[in-house]
C-alpha cells in the first residue's frame, strides 16, 4: 500500500497540491496509524497532513474521490441473468430450456412443461402464484448453475479469470497491468486508446483472442457458449478497462488539456492569445518567476580563494602569538543591480508589456529596484502604481492612461533623460521593449546614445519576427546601433530565456 500512496501523492502534486518531503512522511505515518480498511478515516487523516488552503483542500477531495473509486472492491454480479437474456435472444434458448427441464424432472408440479405455464400478468397475486414464480426463480438458478457445468472450462489465463468474475481481482489485474504498461505517465486525451490496447495485452487479450476464435468455430454446443460468454466478458473488460485509464487520465492529466494548452501558450505569439487565455499565461508567467526566484535567490557560500587579506589576518591569529593559522580574504561586496524597464503600451504590443512588467514584478525577490516607464506617445514613470496596487489593477491602469496616441519614441527617450537619466550609472540595466516603429518621426538617437554610455547595459527587446525588422515604418536599424543587445521577444520561450539570461548576468 505504500506504492499506492506514493502515486496518490504523485496525483496530488499533478493536480497542483503543493506537498513537501516533509509532508510526505507525515502522510506515511498518518496511514499507518489509521490503516487502509476505513477509507474515510483514511481520508480525514490524509487531509490534515496535505493539503494546506481551501483549494489545495477541495483539489484533494476530488483526487482522493477520484483515486480510491476502483479500489472499492465491489463484488462483480454474475453473468447468469445476461446469459439468460443472451439466451432469449440469441439461439441457444432450446439448449437452456431443455437444461431447465431436465433440472427440474421435465414438469412442475401441476404436470405442465414450464412453456405451457400461463403468464403472470394473466394470474392474480395469490401465494400459489408466489409459489410458482420462486420455482421459476429457482429453476432459472438450477439451469444457469447446470449451463455453467456443461460449459467448457477456459483455457487462457484472462479467459479463466473472467470466468471467476471476481471484481477484486479483476480490478488487481487491471491496476497491476496498468502499473506495468506506465499509465500514469498518460498526457493527453488521444492517448487513451493506446493506453487501454496496451493494458489488455497486458493481460492476455491475445491468447483470449485465439481462445475465442477457436470456441467459436468449434462444431460442440458447449464450446460455442463457452466462446459466446467469453467474448461478452471481453467485451466487459474492455469498458472496465477504458474506464480505468480515463481514471488515470484524470489523475496523472488534465481533462480539460491544461497541459497541453500551456505547452502552445509558451510558443504562441503573445499578440495573437485570446484574451481568455490571459488569466492562464499569468500564472505561467508566475510560475517561471517562481522557479527563478528559487534559483538566484539561495545563499551562495564564502569560497576560500581570491586576495589575502593580510591586516585582517594578522588580527585573526594574534590568539595564536603571530602563529598564521586562519587565513583571511578580500571581499567585495556585490551591489544588486538597477533595473529600468521602458515599455511601448501602444496597441500593437501592449500585450508583450502586460506580461514582461507582469515577469519582472514577480521577481522583486531577485530584482527588488525595478523601475518602470510607459509610453506611447509620453512616457510616465509607473513604478508608484505597482507598489500602490495589485499587479493585475497595476498592469490594467497603465495600460489605460499611457496605451492611447501615436507612437513616438524620440518624445518617450527625451522625457527617459529629463526625468531620471542622472539616477543612471555603471550598475543600470536598462530593458526597452517595442517595435521600433515610429510613425516617421524623430528618433532622438543623441539622447539614446547618451543613455546608451551611462549605463552598464541598453537591451531593446522587439516582439516582432525578425523578417519584420526594418521593414515599413521600423528603425531598428538606427536603434541598434545605440544598444548592447537586441532580441526577439515575441513568446513566453523568449520572455523567460531573456528574463533567466538578465537575473543570472545582473547579480
Amino acid at each position: 500500500m505504500d506504492t499506492t500512496l506514493t502515486q496518490f501523492i504523485r496525483a496530488l502534486r499533478n493536480a497542483d497540491v503543493r506537498i513537501s518531503t516533509a509532508e510526505t512522511l507525515d502522510a506515511f505515518r498518518a496511514a499507518r496509524l489509521v490503516g487502509y480498511a476505513d477509507r474515510t478515516l483514511l481520508k480525514q487523516a490524509l487531509a490534515l497532513v496535505l493539503p494546506k488552503t481551501l483549494d489545495e483542500k477541495a483539489a484533494f477531495d476530488a483526487c482522493f474521490d477520484r483515486f480510491f473509486s476502483h479500489r472499492e472492491g465491489r463484488p462483480l454480479e454474475c453473468f447468469e441473468q445476461q446469459s439468460d437474456a443472451l439466451d432469449q435472444s440469441g439461439g441457444s434458448t432450446a439448449a437452456a430450456q431443455g437444461a431447465a427441464e431436465g433440472a427440474a424432472g421435465g414438469k412442475d408440479g401441476s404436470g405442465r412443461s414450464p412453456t405451457q405455464q400461463p403468464r403472470a400478468q394473466d394470474q392474480p397475486s395469490t401465494p400459489d402464484s408466489a409459489s410458482a414464480s420462486e420455482q421459476g426463480s429457482e429453476a432459472r438458478s438450477t439451469a444457469a448453475s447446470a449451463l455453467a457445468a456443461s460449459a467448457a472450462p477456459a483455457q487462457s489465463a484472462l479467459g479463466q479469470l473472467l470466468m471467476r468474475g471476481n471484481r477484486i481481482e479483476i480490478g488487481m489485474a487491471i491496476s497491476s497491468a496498468g502499473r506495468a504498461v506506465g499509465v500514469e505517465r498518460i498526457e493527453v486525451f488521444t492517448q487513451k486508446g493506446v493506453y487501454s490496447r496496451r493494458i489488455l495485452e497486458a493481460m492476455g487479450l491475445i491468447d483470449l483472442q485465439r481462445e475465442i476464435g477457436a470456441l467459436e468455430a468449434s462444431g460442440e454446443a458447449n464450446e460455442r457458449r463457452l466462446g459466446h460468454d467469453l467474448n461478452r466478458r471481453r467485451d466487459w473488460l474492455r469498458e472496465e478497462v477504458r474506464a480505468f485509464v480515463e481514471q488515470q487520465f484524470l489523475l496523472h492529466a488534465d481533462v480539460t488539456g491544461r497541459r497541453v494548452r500551456e505547452d502552445l501558450l509558451r510558443t504562441v505569439r503573445l499578440s495573437a492569445i485570446d484574451q481568455r487565455h490571459h488569466r492562464l499565461v499569468q500564472d505561467i508567467v508566475r510560475r517561471m518567476a517562481r522557479r527563478l526566484v528559487a534559483s538566484y535567490s539561495r545563499r551562495r557560500t564564502v569560497v576560500k580563494r581570491g586576495q589575502l587579506h593580510v591586516p585582517r589576518t594578522i588580527r585573526r591569529n594574534l590568539k595564536y602569538d603571530d602563529a598564521i593559522f586562519e587565513l583571511k580574504w578580500k571581499s567585495q561586496k556585490v551591489e544588486r543591480p538597477k533595473v529600468f524597464a521602458i515599455c511601448d503600451v501602444s496597441g500593437s504590443v501592449a500585450e508583450h508589456a502586460r506580461f514582461m512588467l507582469t515577469f519582472l514584478y514577480s521577481l522583486d525577490e531577485v530584482l527588488p529596484k525595478v523601475r518602470s516607464f510607459a509610453f506611447s506617445s509620453d512616457l510616465g514613470e509607473v513604478s508608484t502604481l505597482f507598489e500602490r496596487n495589485s499587479l493585475e489593477d497595476a498592469i490594467a491602469i497603465t495600460l489605460k492612461q499611457y496605451g492611447g496616441g501615436a507612437t513616438d519614441y524620440g518624445q518617450a527617450f527625451a522625457d527617459f533623460k529629463s526625468c531620471c537619466l542622472d539616477e543612471v550609472d555603471s550598475r543600470s540595466t536598462i530593458i526597452v521593449l517595442g517595435d521600433a516603429r515610429n510613425n516617421g518621426g524623430d528618433l532622438q538617437l543623441d539622447v539614446l546614445k547618451q543613455i546608451h554610455d551611462r549605463c552598464r547595459r541598453l537591451i531593446w527587446l522587439n516582439p516582432e519576427p525578425r523578417s519584420m525588422w526594418n521593414t515599413g515604418d521600423s528603425e531598428m536599424r538606427h536603434v541598434s546601433a545605440y544598444v548592447h543587445q537586441v532580441e526577439e521577444c515575441s513568446t513566453l520561450a523568449h520572455l523567460q530565456r531573456f528574463v533567466t539570461h538578465l537575473v543570472s548576468t545582473t547579480r
